[in-house]
């Protein structure tokens, strides 16, 4: 939004204030645990959002946000309810969230791509398009589904299957060291 990779821990309080302070909305059902956990939780460096960031972050820029998943083709647009008349586009991998943007030229530098765009008339509706022809150009298995990818344990060897299973032998174990396989 801000062609910034510096933003991450202001924006994680951007967020944690807002839950903070809206209770009604942001409720222990909807985030899924307490809402002082979880202003917690997304203050930490090492937890990555989702929807609720993003729905977060679109109002408080006042931007639409269109946030593709490559595993589903499915594109979720935070804030097209609002009027907001630019649009950011992700990609989301199955882990971790990206910025799409248009570069202004082969080569181009990074500073020049194009990051944020009219989300209407012809320019708006040709980079919707593009986008979308992008996602399934992404190879099967470009995506991470952590409720069924394979790791094993780098301590015992042991063979697992998805982050629930990694996450219960972490905590019966002490391991920590997984990787995929």
């Amino acid at each position: 939004m801000e062609r910034s990779r510096s933003r991450a821990d202001e924006l994680r309080k951007v967020v944690a204030r807002v839950v903070a302070n809206d209770p009604i909305t942001f409720n222990d059902g909807f985030l899924g645990k307490d809402v002082r956990e979880y202003c917690e939780w997304v203050l930490r460096k090492d937890k990555w959002g989702g929807a609720i960031e993003l729905f977060i972050l679109s109002q408080y820029y006042g931007k639409e946000i269109a946030a593709f998943d490559i595993q589903t083709k499915r594109c979720d647009v935070y804030g097209q309810d609002k009027g907001y008349s630019d649009r950011a586009l992700l990609i989301y991998d199955g882990l971790h969230y990206d910025a799409l943007a248009v570069a202004a030229f082969d080569a181009a530098p990074e500073e020049l791509d194009v990051t944020m765009f009219s989300r209407g008339g012809r320019e708006g509706a040709a980079i919707m398009q593009a986008a979308e022809k992008l996602v399934p150009t992404h190879a099967v298995r470009q995506f991470t589904d952590t409720a069924n990818f394979t790791l094993r344990c780098g301590v015992c060897q042991i063979g697992l299957k998805g982050e629930k299973e990694a996450v219960e032998h972490a905590k019966a174990t002490g391991h920590t060291n997984f990787a995929e396989y």
